[in-house]
């Protein structure tokens, strides 16, 4: 598999699922904002306050080609990554991309007291949630070759859910069963 590239609203657990599936593939895992974050020198929240989301998305754009251009791993992809249509055809030619699908109400209950999400801070973050899901949702749609639904299983859970998903589209050999030793 060259890359894994996960996409969705913030806070639908592309960074918590992308770690573990870069464990149990084996392959590095690189988080799209944490890469950002590291060059600008700040957190994106900063930036978003005093260069404006446009200038932000152009690094975006820039980060995103560069790590899907690079050696196989799991991406964790922001959430507006999809917002312009290079970056889609991008992560979608250069990668198998799942879209980790949270509805607005399961994202607010998860992000309610989370204050380092700029689009979030906002008079009423689950109207916010339910815009970004009415204009994101089908760029992600657009974007992904596979949709798995939050909802509320585990992260274990939802790891192994894309796993199969993988190994039912011949991308990843099936997982060996654990084998138990003779006693």
């Amino acid at each position: 598999m060259k890359r894994l590239v996960l996409v969705g609203l913030p806070g639908s657990g592309k960074s918590t699922v992308g770690r573990q599936l870069s464990r149990r593939l084996q392959l590095p895992f690189l988080d799209s904002d944490h890469v950002i974050e590291q060059r600008l020198g700040c957190s994106i929240r900063e930036y978003f306050e005093h260069a404006g989301e446009e200038r932000f998305r152009e690094i975006e754009s820039s980060v995103l080609d560069e790590i899907s251009r690079g050696e196989p791993a799991v991406i964790s992809t922001g959430g507006g990554s999809v917002l312009r249509p290079m970056n889609r055809q991008r992560l979608r030619e250069r990668g198998q991309v799942v879209y980790l699908r949270s509805t607005p109400e399961e994202l607010f209950r998860r992000l309610r007291h989370d204050r380092k999400r700029p689009l979030l801070q906002v008079e009423d973050p689950l109207q916010r949630l339910r815009d970004l899901y009415e204009e994101r949702d089908p760029l992600y749609r657009e974007t992904a070759h596979f949709v798995i639904e939050t909802g509320r299983p585990s992260v274990a859970t939802l790891v192994n859910m894309i796993l199969m998903q993988l190994e039912m589209a011949g991308l990843v050999a099936p997982s060996q069963p654990a084998v138990t030793p003779k006693t």
